[in-house]
């Protein structure tokens, strides 16, 4: 897959979390960037068919059940994924990832993000 291609299949899968998702309003910088690592790592597991469960904690269960219901949806509203191969997908979900840490944490003005002692 070039990048073009690559860019384009990320930035749908940008916009169902922008206007869906609202995990993505974590008031703390340092949670959004967990939870984009966690959730969006999950997601690009169960999405290539891998285990996407570490252990019995609340904390990965809740991460998987998000990761578990945005898969659900990314298959839905984007049937191209299912034709993918698997390291393609992998792309597609890191690109996201860098995409949404930026957009949520690293490019964000809220200077909430980034207090020391928030």
């Amino acid at each position: 897959m070039d990048e073009t291609t690559a860019q384009e299949k990320m930035k749908q899968l940008e916009w169902y979390i922008t206007k869906h998702c609202l995990w993505q309003y974590n008031s703390r910088g340092w949670d959004r960037e967990i939870q984009n690592e966690r959730i969006l790592g999950k997601s690009k597991q169960l999405l290539c068919g891998e285990n996407a469960r570490e252990d019995d904690s609340n904390a990965d269960r809740y991460y998987w059940s998000e990761a578990m219901t945005l898969v659900e949806a990314f298959k839905r509203y984007f049937p191209w994924l299912k034709t993918m191969k698997k390291e393609d997908i992998a792309t597609v979900m890191q690109l996201l990832k860098e995409k949404m840490d930026y957009t949520m944490i690293k490019g964000s003005l809220n200077q909430e993000l980034i207090k020391e002692k928030y």
